[in-house]
Parts: structure tokens; sequence; C-alpha cells
């Protein structure tokens, strides 16, 4: 089962309609928290850009975003279409479209970036071209990819439908608003144990459902046994729900254990695909969590003329990290272009000269 999510508001989906130029420095994959940001960083830069959002948020079920200073609890809609706003303010793009493929661009490496101040092109350029679903593409001298991840639920019965909700998967980004509450973890990879610490902090009720993993022992089992963890060998095959409110979770046997919230660790896979033609794909995370778009900690990746930032390529990353990633990408594709535009300046004056 896949829930996809990265940061949008389909409320003002009209104002992100708007036309797309022939060729910018830079166009941004993805309008969540880090694309925004990087859009911001060089839009105040006087860079041309456009960010091209598919509408596929991935916090979509979340009330609030929290953890992020000065805007606690502030919905997710909320908080990206400030940001669509502030980008274009400054000029920047921001329109939906859903990028397929993305592929070198020689022929036209000597375009000026669509008119964005300090794109002055010239040869040595990456160049690339970013097609969309609807036939649209676009030019760029730089990508920033910050496309998100999907999220996949194990198949168990009802959890899609609770997800967001009572259903959750982040303590930091979930667990204070199911403190106290009787709370199931779900064990699905290598991660659950520290997830069970984590939400044990939060609330004295908490169970383990070991479902199709093996049962803890040695120090694990002591841990949880110390934590008054109550461990609940055998498969979850569904959940019990009751005036729309998690009541427990349904075992293989037909048993139910009492729950009002169940924490899930997800596989996190990164939204790449459109990067293959780059020779750039998702890759399997150290962690074992999920795959990921490997980029250093500018953002920069393998590709030459490509960045990466937000849950693309760190998917632990929360909202701030995210878009804190974003800004850093902005402004170092900004000093690339900027290092590019006065070699090309250098070499036209010697050829003049």
């Amino acid at each position: 089962m896949v829930v996809g999510m990265e940061v949008v508001d389909v409320t003002d989906t009209a104002e992100m309609t708007g036309e797309l130029a022939q060729s910018y420095d830079v166009a941004v994959v993805g309008g969540g928290a880090a694309g925004l940001n990087g859009a911001l960083m060089l839009a105040r830069s006087r860079r041309s850009v456009a960010v091209i959002d598919a509408g596929a948020p991935r916090n979509a079920p979340a009330d609030g975003v929290h953890g992020l200073l000065g805007r606690e609890g502030m919905p997710p809609g909320e908080l990206l279409a400030r940001g669509r706003a502030e980008v274009r303010g400054y000029g920047g793009h921001v329109v939906t479209g859903e990028v397929t493929g993305a592929s070198r661009d020689t022929e036209h490496a000597a375009d000026d970036g669509g008119g964005g101040e300090g794109g002055e092109g010239g040869e040595g350029s990456p160049g690339f071209t970013v097609a969309l679903a609807d036939g649209r593409s676009v030019r760029a001298r730089r990508l920033l990819v910050t496309t998100g991840l999907v999220d996949e639920l194990p198949a168990v019965a009802g959890l899609r439908e609770r997800w967001g909700r009572d259903v959750v998967h982040c303590p930091y980004c979930h667990g204070w608003e199911v403190r106290d509450q009787a709370i199931g973890v779900l064990a699905t990879g290598p991660m659950a144990l520290h997830q069970t610490l984590l939400f044990r902090q939060l609330s004295d009720d908490v169970t383990y459902f070991a479902h199709t993993t093996e049962t803890p022992a040695g120090e694990d089992a002591e841990q949880l046994d110390a934590l008054g963890v109550r461990v609940v060998t055998g498969p979850v095959a569904g959940l019990e729900v009751a005036g729309d409110r998690l009541a427990g979770v349904r075992l293989a046997d037909g048993t139910v254990v009492p729950r009002q919230a169940l924490a899930v660790a997800t596989r996190m896979v990164a939204r790449g695909g459109f990067l293959a033609g780059l020779g750039l794909t998702p890759v399997p995370h150290p962690s074992g969590m999920g795959e990921h778009v490997p980029a250093d900690a500018t953002g920069r990746t393998d590709v030459p003329g490509v960045w990466a930032a937000g849950n693309v390529a760190d998917m632990t990353a929360q909202v701030g990290a995210a878009a804190a990633a974003g800004a850093m990408a902005g402004a170092q594709i900004n000093a690339d272009l900027a290092a590019e535009d006065a070699r090309r300046a250098v070499a036209a004056r010697r050829v003049r000269v």
C-alpha cells in the first residue's frame, strides 16, 4: 500500500497554472518546503526560477506542521500557500505540472536562462530539458530536485484510511497529539524498537506488535520489559474502528488488542524516477528504511548541475530541515551559476580583445 505526500495545498490550484517560459536559470521540481525555500533564495538573487509541482502532498492528512519554530501547528497548506506567494513576490514562477523526465540539453546550452540576471548561458553549461506529462517542456541551466517521497504502508486492512490521524509514524510530528493514549507500535523493520522507545516517552501504555518480524530477544526484550512495554506476537490482520476513532488492533487469530493510536514505520521511497535519463536513480538507504537520491551536505548530487534537497535526499527530514536544505541548495546553485557567469564573461572579453 502506498501513500503519497510532500506539501502542497490544492485550494489555490488555479493560481498555479501559469504559463512556463521557455527557459530559466533553475528549474525546481517539487513545490514543498525544500523546493519553495530553494526557489526563494534563487529568486532573491535575481535568478529566473520555475517551481513545477505535481500537487501530490506527502503530509496532506496532517492537521498541522509541528516542530517548526514560529509556525507550530500551522496547516501544511497554509504554510505552502505563503511560501508560493513569497516566491512569486520576487518574480519566481510556481506552476502545476507533473515532471516525467529530464535530459541533457546541449543544443541550447548557450541560452540566456530565461532572461534572469546573471543567466548568461554559453558553452560549458550543463543545460537540461524538463518534460511534463501534459506535453510542455522547459529548459534550465540547473535543476533542483525536491520531489519528496512516498510512504509504503504494510498490507494491513485499515492502515491507509487512518494514516495521519491515529495511525502515525513520527513521534516528533504526531507524538504530542497522542500522548498518554494507549499506543501500539507495528513492527515493520529495523527501526521498530527505536520507534517504540520514542513513543514510550510519550505514554506509559505502549504495546509492541511483532507482526511478521522476529520477536525481540536478548537485550531488546529486556529493555521493553523494563519499560513496561507489552510484546504481542503473531501477524496483525487489521484495525478496529469505532465512531471514526481507532479502537484496537486485530490479530490474524481474531484477538483484538485495544489501542487508541498506532505507530507504523513506513518504507520510504524517493520520487526520483524521472531522473533516470540523467543516470540518477534512487538507491537503497544505508538504514534499510527505503530509497533516496544521494546528495552531499550542500545538496549536490553525482550528476553535474543537479541538486537534491528535502525528503527526496534526506528521508527523515521534517519541514524545517527540508526548508533549510532547500535554502542551502538554492544558495549553492546561485554560487555555481555566478562562478560560471564570471568564467563566461572573461571568455567573452578575451574574444573581443
